[in-house]
């Protein structure tokens, strides 16, 4: 089996420039936490964290979900570093299998989707381990025919994602545009949604 090009890069991922897009994006789903402090949370495709344990005081428990162990390393260091209780790592791909036995609040997915092939099938499972009255929030570049890039999709159209989340369940999906920025998207100008969809 190819070694996932993220245990490549695990320990050299916090660039100044991810990071700082992580700073965009937590700000963003912050919004989106408002009265969520009973809740659990599942950040899927957390890498090292840098979304999702900015979310820690925002909710009950997180769970940092993610298919690259060195990655959830580098998030389990973060964690016992700065003393975040609440927070936990989980390795899993939910592409491959899904565990039975997790539940959540909320499942946050932050530039994941992208690296996802099926698309539909991925929304389906994070519909099925969402609590009732969950909710799960995408942030992803919009559609940017610029990008063609064979392992990766180059971009969404919201009003494609918004029925392909309608198909596998969700009541109702809040989409807009949030940020545009320059080279962020595979060194192409690109801007990025924020989905909030609700079980």
């Amino acid at each position: 089996m190819e070694e996932n090009v993220f245990e490549q890069i695990a320990n050299k991922y916090d660039t100044a420039e991810r990071m700082e897009m992580a700073k965009i994006i937590t700000n963003e789903v912050k919004d989106a936490l408002q009265n969520s402090h009973t809740k659990s949370l599942i950040d899927y495709g957390s890498g090292t964290g840098l979304v999702g344990l900015e979310l820690a005081p925002l909710v009950k428990s997180i769970l940092l979900v993610d298919s690259s162990q060195k990655m959830l390393d580098v998030a389990q260091a973060k964690i016992t570093q700065k003393g975040i209780s609440n927070a936990s790592t989980f390795y899993s791909d939910f592409t491959q299998e899904m565990p039975d036995d997790i539940k959540a609040d909320i499942v946050v997915m932050s530039l994941v989707l992208l690296h996802i092939p099926n698309t539909r099938e991925i929304l389906q499972s994070l519909f099925n381990i969402l609590n009732d009255e969950g909710k799960l929030i995408i942030v992803d570049f919009d559609k940017n025919d610029k990008i063609q890039h064979p392992k990766v999709h180059n971009g969404f159209v919201q009003e494609d994602l918004e029925n392909l989340l309608a198909e596998a369940g969700f009541k109702s999906t809040d989409i807009h545009t949030f940020h545009h920025g320059e080279a962020i998207f595979m060194n192409q100008d690109a801007s990025m949604f924020i989905a909030s969809s609700l079980k």
